[in-house]
């Protein structure tokens, strides 16, 4: 029986093309997004060797989209925007603008029809959420100021993407409309066309936010009730892909824009945490497809025809934006250190602007040398925008001392420190007999215990109690940054059955100086912990043997001064670990 196996090969070869690529950029220090984009040149049909299915890969992507933008929704919060709206919505508009302005002037020049013109420069608007997040935090820059403006920045960005998303199918018809560009909607019909696109555009966010505010928490509270974690992570993603495919056949919205509301009503419930960490392990994979699907369309043989619009387009995305933005962030008044760092994490493109892209060119609006361009352009900039923004400091230090720019005042500081917490926190895993205990005298001492637990009852306790709680495994990363791990002066392991190791290793990157206290059950197990980061472990053993122990000589009539030795040499026995060799010893 003959086995048609292009979806498995076209898996297999896209896949292990990107990790190795993706490896090798990341040795490099460069974005593993601009190995995964070389990966699909390399496994595309302009290049020898093996070539991966298109279409299978096309669909690869769209799964990519929508598991990536359900993640957007999922870490949307309107009161992110709303802190620095006051910079960051003018700023995301005026550089969209410019940007939008210098594609279709320069498009002009090639030939090109006002509306691919529009599209493109859109397309070349918006920049990468994946880079810019990742150039921030190697930067230790995402927490400050300056940060949140830029992630404020790009979210604004990204529901500018969304509307067009949704606005260009009512204006210039369906996609694979083979009549082109305007034929959708013609006249006056235009008007009508985009009304009702928004019409069922406003049903599909009341039926989504209002409706699904009831229903999926509550559902995903019902599946978390049972313990399968593979229900939970099944229904998370039935609920993505459910909602998006739902919007694109019965209300004419983008699947984008279905996922990207699926994310935010999950995201604003209980489940955001563990839905982020567990349920989406999926995501990254198809979002490495996606820009393996988005490789396979460059041909290198355009480079030598196609290149004035290449190195146009790349002068538009590494020059014209970042001056765009750096204008309307000096005209609010912020240190140009600010203005810098704001500027050069947005010289950059991604992500939506291939989705935009992709979209303008199944309609027929945009020329195929348009994802020339634009490939191109995302591997130059991704790979020079970590290399850039490290520049920031040493060119303010020079201008500085030349008198070209104020240094940072001490207001400008302040900010920075107004955004911290100032409470000190402790996360305490696990809310059992013992977390318990431990959290009442951290409250009784003027601690904020943080509490991180799998039983979904006991958060929704702590919750309506207003103690803060989050519902996830504390083994992942992203659960113990939802608990704030970053600005935590201490971690507490008080449940039993975890993996402490993993929670251990993980906190530890996240937080260099954080003490953290665990348990285990087997003192076998004790020094591994203590190797990995703990400060103190506490051994269900150890303690048992200890009570054992007074017990014990209690029965046999032995003095306190007997037992306390005792004590000693069974605790020096137990728990002493080897001292660590310094270089002076």
């Amino acid at each position: 029986m003959p086995h048609n196996l292009d979806l498995i090969l076209t898996l297999t070869g896209g896949l292990t093309a990107a990790l190795a690529l993706g490896f090798i950029t990341q040795k490099l220090r460069l974005s593993p997004i601009v190995g995964y984009l070389l990966a699909g040149i390399l496994v595309g049909p302009f290049t020898p060797g093996f070539v991966a299915d298109n279409d299978i890969a096309t669909q690869f992507a769209e799964l990519g989209v929508i598991l990536l933008m359900f993640g957007v929704g999922l870490h949307f919060h309107l009161k992110d925007l709303l802190a620095v709206r006051k910079v960051a919505i003018p700023g995301a508009v005026a550089q969209i603008a410019a940007a939008t302005a210098l594609g279709a002037i320069v498009t002009h020049f090639f030939g090109w029809s006002i509306e691919a013109g529009i599209v493109f420069g859109m397309a070349i608007s918006v920049a990468s959420t994946v880079v810019l997040t990742r150039v921030l935090s190697d930067n230790r820059a995402l927490h400050t100021p300056s940060g949140h403006i830029a992630i404020g920045w790009l979210i604004v960005e990204d529901l500018f993407t969304i509307l067009v998303l949704v606005l260009l199918p009512a204006i210039f018809g369906n996609p694979g409309d083979a009549q082109g560009a305007g034929h959708g909607a013609e006249g006056g019909n235009v008007w009508l066309t985009m009304g009702v696109a928004m019409f069922k555009l406003g049903l599909l966010c009341v039926f989504t936010l209002v409706a699904g505010q009831k229903i999926i928490p509550w559902f995903l509270g019902y599946v978390a009730k049972t313990g399968a974690r593979d229900l939970f992570t099944l229904t998370v993603l039935v609920l993505a892909l459910g909602i998006a495919v739902g919007s694109a056949k019965f209300f004419g919205a983008s699947m984008a824009l279905g996922a990207f509301l699926a994310g935010m009503v999950v995201g604003q419930s209980e489940f955001s945490g563990r839905a982020a960490s567990e349920a989406l392990p999926m995501r990254d994979a198809f979002a490495v497809l996606f820009f393996v699907s988005v490789g396979m369309l460059f041909d290198p043989g355009a480079l030598k025809t196609g290149w004035p619009l290449m190195l146009a387009t790349l002068g538009i995305v590494i020059i014209g934006k970042p001056l765009a933005a750096l204008a309307v962030v000096l005209f609010f008044k912020k240190p140009l250190s600010s203005a810098l760092s704001i500027s050069v994490a947005l010289a950059q493109i991604g992500e939506f602007s291939f989705i935009l892209a992709a979209l303008g060119t199944s309609m027929k609006i945009l020329p195929p040398e348009a994802t020339n361009a634009l490939v191109l352009t995302s591997v130059i900039s991704i790979t020079l925008n970590p290399l850039m923004y490290k520049g920031i400091a040493p060119l303010v230090k020079w201008l500085e001392s030349k008198g070209w720019a104020r240094p940072a005042r001490p207001a400008d500081m302040q900010n920075a420190l107004e955004l911290d917490d100032t409470v000190h926190r402790v996360v305490v895993v696990g809310f059992g007999p013992v977390g318990r205990t431990l959290s009442r005298i951290l409250e009784d001492n003027g601690f904020r215990p943080v509490i991180v637990e799998m039983n979904i009852e006991t958060v929704r306790k702590l919750l309506a109690e207003g103690k803060p709680a989050v519902y996830g495994d504390a083994a992942q990363r992203e659960i113990l940054h939802h608990a704030g791990i970053e600005k935590a002066e201490g971690l507490i392991i008080a449940a039993s059955g975890v993996p402490a190791k993993e929670i251990v290793e993980a906190a530890r990157d996240l937080n260099p100086k954080i003490r953290i206290l665990t348990r285990t059950s087997y003192l076998n197990q004790a020094e591994a912990l203590r190797q990995c980061g703990a400060n103190a472990v506490f051994t269900s053993e150890g303690e048992i043997a200890l009570a054992m122990t007074d017990y014990l000589l209690e029965e046999m009539g032995a003095t306190d001064e007997m037992i306390d030795r005792e004590r000693d040499r069974v605790r020096e026995e137990l728990f002493t670990a080897p001292e660590p060799k310094t270089a002076a010893s």
